[in-house]
């Protein structure tokens, strides 16, 4: 299985000087805990997640719309391509410790989002893969949930 047969799309984006309000908007309308930052011309800038805006909003004490999306966007961001091997994204998400990774075309266009819910519900819609012993997204999730050092 590729990325593109299990990613979210299309993805929420909103702008590197958006303020958080609007990616916080963003993630209410969509129903999810993740937006990709885009720069101008459309390109994967980076992610902002839920817990960055509380964090953000906690740590500075300023309404949501004074706080820009590029002032608590990730600055290393890892993606992935759309015809990249599911396994390869979970060794990535183990490897880095994110729950999500943006799909982005060869321009690096943001196309889609891969996330621990879509792993966790495509290994149990495969018949039989936790029975058989397959226990690489059980791996992948508690790689994924230890805390970094």
């Amino acid at each position: 299985m590729q990325a593109q047969d299990l990613m979210t799309q299309p993805v929420a984006t909103c702008h590197v000087n958006d303020s958080l309000n609007t990616a916080a908007m963003l993630m209410w309308d969509h129903d999810c805990g993740v937006v990709v930052a885009v720069h101008d011309d459309g390109k994967l800038a980076s992610v902002v997640t839920d817990r960055d805006i509380c964090m953000a909003a906690y740590t500075q004490g300023r309404p949501l719309n004074e706080i820009l999306v590029n002032s608590v966007m990730a600055r290393h961001v890892i993606s992935a391509r759309p015809d990249q091997e599911i396994g390869a994204i979970e060794h990535l998400m183990a490897d880095h410790k994110v729950h999500r990774i943006p799909v982005v075309d060869a321009d690096n266009i943001p196309v889609g989002i891969i996330s621990m819910s879509d792993l966790a519900i495509a290994s149990t819609a495969k018949e039989g893969t936790l029975k058989n012993g397959n226990t690489q997204i059980v791996e992948t999730l508690a790689a994924i949930c230890q805390r970094r050092r």
